[in-house]
């Protein structure tokens, strides 16, 4: 199975959810698609099986995914202080896979009704939702 995880600006995000991604589903495939080269150096580190930066790797590796994680902003165009293209966003929020959000404060997005709670609390519920999906 192909997860694909879209990181940015230090790649803290990417980081956590490949590590959780990698205890949940050992047998999947992940992507580090980083909007630069520090997400993505950092998610490589992480244990990511894959790892490519920018634009074009973000629109084509989507396509296939069988499940996309990464924080809400990636499917803003020009969020993540701007590192977001809109083709980024439009390839992710267009592609057939399941999307799995972790709110950020730092994607100029919020969620009404979403509790304020730490960054590993929404990697679980993410990484959890996602391995329940693919599971089935």
């Amino acid at each position: 199975m192909k997860v694909v995880i879209i990181d940015g600006q230090g790649g803290r995000l990417g980081r956590l959810l490949v590590e959780k991604v990698k205890t949940r589903l050992p047998q999947a495939k992940i992507y580090a698609l980083g909007t630069n080269t520090v997400a993505t150096a950092a998610m490589l580190k992480a244990g990511a099986d894959f790892g490519a930066t920018g634009e074009n790797p973000v629109v084509r590796n989507v396509m296939d995914a069988d499940g996309v994680l990464g924080p809400v902003g990636i499917v803003v165009a020009d969020s993540i202080l701007g590192e977001i293209t809109p083709a980024m966003a439009e390839s992710v929020g267009s592609c057939r896979a399941k999307k799995f959000l972790v709110p950020m404060n730092s994607c100029g997005v919020v969620v009404a009704g979403v509790e304020e709670l730490p960054l590993p609390v929404y990697v679980s519920q993410a990484v959890d939702a996602l391995a329940s999906e693919l599971e089935k």
